[in-house]
């Protein structure tokens, strides 16, 4: 009879884990529940200051429920005491400036601007954004004498200590990545599928070893589908936006897609395994790598020398797997006239692709990884001015570069900066226009809805009003039920906060809103004959601030971080297509018996790699604007992380033909390069018109389907190169096929990008 009970009474817990996972939101606002009532208490009650008690309420505010850094706690604790050094240098600059109104809008664009746009040179600085603002908003909107000026500090100055104690005592943030588990996992288990399947003799299989290959396919397979749960069951933003969460976050489909390649490469389950002693080295290396960065995700601030020296190890075995492929190929051919069938060829050549294509997989996995840690492993100066690991340039020469990457008239960063710091100082013009009796609530309704393009601006603006409306009203309510009972207020402050600070993300922005602002009621009538005309006034003044917020966008009119991933995407997809194609053309400069070879694509190499830094960029964008999204970020990341496939299979090729160094022959290879440049043809050819689709929101292509023609061509082409019986040929055929093969690669990547692609194209 207790079962019932215990259910109901673990539901609660149970919505808010669906509603907020890994309790993020919900360990904010608890933290925030205790610190800013007590604060607020504190000044007002014990030391009578009501000016103190305003800036420790909303520092703690911010300083605990609008920033959530990452990273090792001495790390939070430093980007903690950067936030409130600059909290009392923006307090001090607004109060000079707050009691002229043209210096206090020529200031509010000013310090906005550059407050909105240093979110561009690294995370710690766009997480902080919202934060900064309203330490600038606060004392513009509320003129006072210099005088108060030392209570403002003071006050401020408490809010940041109770926030550095309580973020370090108070149900201290997981320092690892909630996907990171779960990464190492999916890692751990594809290594053990590839051990068990590299160790199965060759020859008839025994029943365990056929049960224990099943057994950790079987493992590999669910620690994937959970990692691919974990993902898609987190908010819009999963991780933050630093270097090692977004490694993270492509990591999901590195993962995914690795599994995948595990899956198609492993031997059949019954029946007699394929003896190729270099292939299996190769996924016993592969295996190696895969531990190894299983463990630098579950240890992100070790040393990664472990990793490397596998990742070396890797990359020795499949050049020797590639230099002895030829020694298995059959070459005892038939004579003249005879029926050959080159199937044999194929069939023996498919395990080492395999392994190679798996090797090449485990490599991206392994920089991945190595990326993320090593993030984590910076300098608090390096993390500030977002200088990536590995740079040659200083911290200060790194932040010069990002910024001046956006300081150009199609950056979205840029537009969204200017559109926010106008909104800004167009509202406390407003506010002191108006003579609103509390000109601060005009700047926090136009910080609230203030959104990266017109169209979510103005709906946000209707759920920020209609929130505050229904927050007012409850909140007049309140204040009437309670009448002079005013002690009840001080009970009911910790829960307002609570609920607002857990409300947006588990519930709706509206009752974030409606919960803000019962909060802030709340507080403006502690101590005081509680009056709900107080309340509705508040409606007024917000309205003003949604308004103003509407009419900016409007006006600017920005394309949003969506808009702008978009075109990115189809950069990407562009120049990394050419940078397949020009590695194809490459290879068969290199089969053909004619003129000398052509140059490596180098240049196309640069560029594809340039585009994907650019695409990173604008990815962390994305997942910094807040509003809904009109591509769910599961999708977002399969498109993103398709380039890095792409790419893949271009440096692939290129590495495959620049390696070889066997003597030119005047074997006729006409028809094998006519089958390469075909097959490259269509499949860049596909990748461009997905880059049109994205760029331009037209029509998507539809994936190619497997071509049985081209493949029947290619091998009646190895009816004549492999006919050498002197040998050279066979080396030039076995890349020939292996081009093809990752041409193939990048043609069955091309269903899931279709899938991924097509929720955001118009309909």
């Amino acid at each position: 009879m207790q079962a019932p009970g215990h259910i109901r009474r673990g539901q609660p817990l149970a919505w808010l884990r669906t509603h907020d996972p890994e309790l993020a939101a919900t360990r904010r606002a608890a933290r925030t529940a205790l610190v800013m009532p007590t604060l607020f208490a504190f000044c007002s009650q014990v030391l009578h200051s009501p000016t103190m008690a305003t800036f420790a309420a909303f520092g703690s505010f911010s300083m605990l429920l609008l920033v959530d850094f990452t990273g090792p706690m001495v790390q939070r604790l430093r980007a903690h005491l950067g936030l409130t050094m600059a909290w009392a240098v923006l307090i001090c600059l607004s109060t000079l400036v707050a009691d002229r109104t043209w210096l206090a809008v020529v200031t509010t664009v000013v310090v906005g601007f550059l407050v909105l746009f240093s979110g561009v040179v690294s995370s710690v600085l766009a997480e902080a954004t919202t934060a900064l603002l309203l330490a600038f908003v606060l004392p513009v909107a509320t003129p006072a004498p210099l005088s108060q000026l030392p209570e403002r500090l003071a006050g401020a100055g408490l809010a940041a200590v109770g926030a550095m104690l309580a973020i370090s005592l108070l149900w201290p943030r997981p320092a690892t990545d909630p996907l990171g588990p779960h990464a190492a996992r999916v890692c751990r288990t594809a290594a053990a599928q590839l051990r068990a399947d590299a160790d199965r003799p060759a020859g008839e299989p025994d029943e365990a070893g056929v049960r224990r290959c099943k057994d950790t396919a079987d493992q590999a397979v669910a620690a994937a589908a959970d990692l691919r749960t974990a993902f898609d069951a987190t908010p819009y933003r999963p991780t933050g936006l630093s270097t090692s969460s977004r490694a993270l976050v492509r990591l999901v489909d590195e993962l995914t897609w690795l599994s995948t390649i595990v899956a198609e490469s492993s031997p059949p389950h019954s029946g007699r395994p394929t003896c190729d002693p270099e292939a299996h080295a190769v996924r016993q290396a592969a295996s190696a790598v895969l531990n190894q960065a299983a463990d630098l995700l579950d240890v992100p601030y070790g040393a990664p020398d472990a990793l490397r020296t596998a990742s070396g190890d890797l990359r020795e075995a499949m050049t020797a797997m590639e230099r002895s492929a030829t020694t298995r190929l059959p070459m005892n051919l038939p004579g003249p006239g005879a029926k050959w069938e080159p199937r044999a060829f194929i069939e023996t050549l498919d395990l080492s692709f395999r392994a190679q294509e798996l090797g090449f997989a485990t490599l991206q996995i392994a920089r991945n990884v190595d990326l993320a840690a090593a993030a984590e492993r910076r300098s608090w100066p390096d993390r500030l001015l977002g200088r990536e690991p590995g740079a040659l340039a200083r911290p200060l020469a790194s932040a010069r570069e990002r910024a001046a990457a956006h300081l150009r008239p199609n950056s979205v960063w840029l537009h969204n900066s200017l559109r926010g710091a106008v909104g800004l100082g167009i509202a406390v013009a407003l506010a002191d226009l108006t003579s609103v009796q509390h000109s601060f609530w005009v700047l926090v309704g136009t910080l609230s809805v203030l959104r990266s393009n017109a169209l979510n601006t103005g709906q946000n603006a209707v759920r920020a009003l209609g929130g505050t409306i229904a927050g007012s009203l409850i909140g007049a309510g309140l204040l009437h039920l309670i009448g002079h009972h005013g002690t009840l207020l001080w009970l009911l402050l910790p829960l307002a906060v609570l609920i607002a600070g857990i409300a947006p993300s588990a519930i709706s922005f509206a009752a974030g809103q409606a919960a803000f602002t019962i909060t802030l009621v709340i507080m403006f009538n502690i101590d005081r004959n509680p009056d709900w005309h107080i309340a509705l006034l508040r409606i007024q003044e917000i309205g003003i601030g949604c308004a103003v917020s509407v009419l900016v966008g409007l006006f600017f009119w920005p394309r949003g971080a969506a808009a702008a991933v978009d075109q990115a995407l189809a950069e990407a997809y562009t120049d990394s297509a050419r940078y397949l194609a020009g590695a194809v053309d490459y290879a068969v400069s290199r089969c053909n018996a004619g003129p000398a070879p052509a140059d490596a694509p180098l240049q196309e190499r640069r560029q594809a790699a340039a585009s994907a830094r650019r695409l990173d960029d604008a990815f962390r964008s994305y997942l910094a604007e807040r509003g809904p999204k009109h591509v769910p970020l599961a999708d977002m990341t399969a498109l993103v992380t398709g380039v890095v496939g792409l790419r893949l299979a271009a440096d692939a090729v290129l590495g495959l033909w620049r390696r070889g160094s066997e003597q030119r022959t005047e074997a006729d290879r006409t028809e094998a390069r006519l089958v390469l440049l075909d097959i490259a043809g269509r499949v860049s050819g596909w990748y461009r018109d997905l880059a049109a689709g994205l760029g331009r929101h037209t029509a998507l292509p539809d994936p190619l389907p497997r071509s049985p023609a081209a493949e029947a061509r290619l091998v009646h082409s190895l009816r004549h190169d492999l006919r050498d019986e002197n040998g050279p040929a066979a080396a030039t055929a076995v890349r020939i096929i292996w081009t093809a093969d990752h041409l193939n690669a990048a043609r069955r990547l091309q269903p899931a990008l279709a899938a991924a692609a097509r929720p955001g194209s118009p309909s």
